[in-house]
């Protein structure tokens, strides 16, 4: 896996001098997809963009979501949708990591047991999800489930 992380710099906002010095980067991901990055205004940036820490987070709840999905699918579960709501702390001073990472999932479809949902998620958080176990090493997560019958 590889991708190419740019600053932008003057390309970005078309500003000369001084102001040329966002801090806007731009993905390009060996995929073929590309993504922004850019930071708050008191950091230089100029919030034209997702900060690379909520890419890091939400990557992580895709990683997830994506495993849920696939597992309850595989199952033959009746699964009409999925979503993620992540909710993390950071350390207050540098480098600002994570510290607490909360993932409430609400998963709809027709019968589903709430107990074979859970067992999806733990599945993903124990054994598929590479973002998440990568990050348990550091950071506590914790994780809640709301079946929703449709």
């Amino acid at each position: 896996m590889q991708c190419t992380v740019t600053w932008g710099g003057a390309a970005i906002d078309g500003a000369t001098g001084p102001q040329s010095s966002g801090m806007r980067f731009d993905v390009q991901t060996a995929s073929g997809h590309s993504v922004a990055m850019d930071g708050a205004p008191e950091g230089g940036g100029n919030n034209t963009a997702p900060r690379p820490m909520e890419l890091v987070l939400a990557g992580t709840g895709g990683c997830t979501a994506y495993d849920v999905v696939l597992i309850l699918k595989r199952g033959r579960q009746q699964i009409t949708g999925c979503s993620v709501n992540l909710t993390a702390q950071r350390a207050e001073v540098d480098p600002k990591v994570f510290t607490q990472i909360h993932m409430q999932f609400t998963v709809t479809g027709k019968g589903l047991n709430p107990a074979t949902v859970e067992r999806a998620v733990a599945l993903s958080h124990e054994k598929y999800c590479s973002a998440s176990i990568m990050l348990a090493h550091s950071v506590n997560i914790t994780h809640g489930t709301t079946v929703v019958d449709a």
